[in-house]
C-alpha cells in the first residue's frame, strides 16, 4: 500500500512537470571551486585522450579486431563522460544543487546504464578476441573476421540498451515520495531507488536482473576466456613466448579490473547498505577517473596504438613545417 507522502503517479502530467534536485557536492562548499577546476581539467583531458585514440584508429585503412573494439570502447567512454560530467560540473557551480527534470533524469539513467553495460559486453568480446589469438592463433584471421567483429559490436550495444531501457522503465514506474532530493551528482540507480515510497525489496529486483545480465554474464564469459588462456600459456615451454602472449592481455585485464571493481561495489549489494558519501566517491572514480585511465593504459601498453599516435604526430609536424 503506497504511503501518504507518495506522489500521485496516476496523474499524466506529474512525470512531465516533476523535477529532481541533484545535491551533488553541497556538503563540500569550501572545496567546490577546487573540485570544479580538477573535474574540468580531468574531463577535458579524458575527452582529448579518447578522441585521439578514436580518430587514430578510425583513420586506419585496415584495423585488427582488437583495435576495432578499442575504437568502440573510446566512443563509449566519450559518450559516457558527456552524459555524466557536465551535470556534475553544474552541481559544483550551483551551491544549492542543480535540478533535473523527470524525463531528463530517466534519460541520463538509461544512457549511463546502457553505455556501462555496452562496455561490459565489449570487454567480454575483447576477452574472446584474446582467447582466439592465444589459444587458436592459426585460425585467428578466419574466426575474428570483420563481419564477426561488427556483429559483436552491434550485439553489445543493442543488448545493453535493451536491458537499460527495461531497468529505467521499472525504476521510474515506482511511486516517489515528495522529497525529490537525490544525494548524488547524477541520476544513479541506487540513489533514485532511495526515493521510492516502498518498504519492500521489490524495487531492487529489476536492478538485480540488470546486474546479472550486464555484470555477471559478461564477467563469467571473461573469466572463462582467461581460464582457457591460462591453460594454454601453461603449455608454452618458452618463458619468453609465455611473457609475450600474456603481455597482450595486460591492458584488457587492467581495464576489466577497474570497471568491474567499481561497478560491483556500487550495484551488487542491498539497498540498506547504501551510503551517499561513500557512493559518490566511488562514482567519481567510476565515471571520471577510469575514463581518463583507459586511453593512458592502452596508449602505454599497446604497440599498435603507440605507432599510430606517433604517425599522427609526425604528420602534424610535417604539415606545420610545410
Amino acid at each position: 500500500m503506497p504511503c501518504e507522502c507518495c506522489m500521485d503517479r496516476d496523474n499524466v502530467s506529474t512525470g512531465a512537470t516533476m523535477e529532481f534536485l541533484l545535491l551533488g557536492f553541497s556538503e563540500l562548499l569550501r572545496l567546490r571551486v577546487l573540485l570544479f577546476l580538477v573535474f574540468l581539467i580531468v574531463h577535458l583531458v579524458t575527452l582529448a585522450g579518447n578522441m585521439m585514440i578514436f580518430m587514430a584508429v578510425a583513420m586506419q585503412p585496415s584495423r585488427p579486431p582488437m583495435l576495432f573494439f578499442l575504437c568502440q570502447l573510446s566512443a563509449i567512454e566519450l559518450c559516457y563522460t558527456l552524459v555524466i560530467v557536465p551535470k556534475a560540473l553544474l552541481s559544483l557551480v550551483v551551491v544549492e544543487g542543480s535540478t533535473i527534470s523527470f524525463l531528463g533524469c530517466a534519460a541520463q539513467m538509461h544512457l549511463f546504464v546502457a553505455l556501462g553495460g555496452a562496455e561490459c559486453f565489449l570487454l567480454a568480446a575483447m576477452s574472446y578476441d584474446r582467447y582466439v589469438a592465444i589459444c587458436q592463433p592459426l585460425r585467428y584471421a578466419a574466426v575474428m573476421s570483420e563481419g564477426l567483429c561488427l556483429r559483436l559490436a552491434l550485439a553489445c550495444s543493442l543488448g545493453a540498451f535493451a536491458v537499460a531501457l527495461g531497468l529505467t522503465v521499472a525504476v521510474f514506474r515506482l511511486p516517489f515520495c515528495q522529497s525529490r532530493r537525490i544525494d548524488h551528482f547524477f541520476c544513479d540507480v541506487p540513489a533514485v531507488l532511495r526515493l521510492a515510497c516502498t518498504q519492500s525489496y521489490t524495487p531492487e529486483l529489476p536492478l538485480l536482473a540488470a546486474c546479472l545480465l550486464l555484470l555477471l554474464l559478461p564477467f563469467l564469459l571473461i573469466l572463462a576466456s582467461y581460464v582457457s588462456i591460462a591453460e594454454a600459456l601453461l603449455r608454452v615451454t618458452s618463458p619468453v613466448g609465455r611473457g609475450k602472449a600474456f603481455s597482450t592481455c595486460i591492458s584488457h585485464l587492467a581495464i576489466t579490473l577497474l570497471h568491474y571493481g567499481c561497478a560491483t561495489f556500487i550495484y551488487i549489494r542491498p539497498k540498506s547498505s547504501y551510503s551517499p558519501a561513500r557512493d559518490k566517491v566511488v562514482s567519481l572514480v567510476y565515471t571520471i577517473i577510469t575514463p581518463l585511465l583507459y586511453p593512458l593504459i592502452y596508449s602505454l601498453r599497446n604497440k599498435e596504438i603507440r605507432g599510430i599516435l606517433r604517425k599522427m604526430l609526425r604528420r602534424k609536424k610535417i604539415a606545420q613545417v610545410n
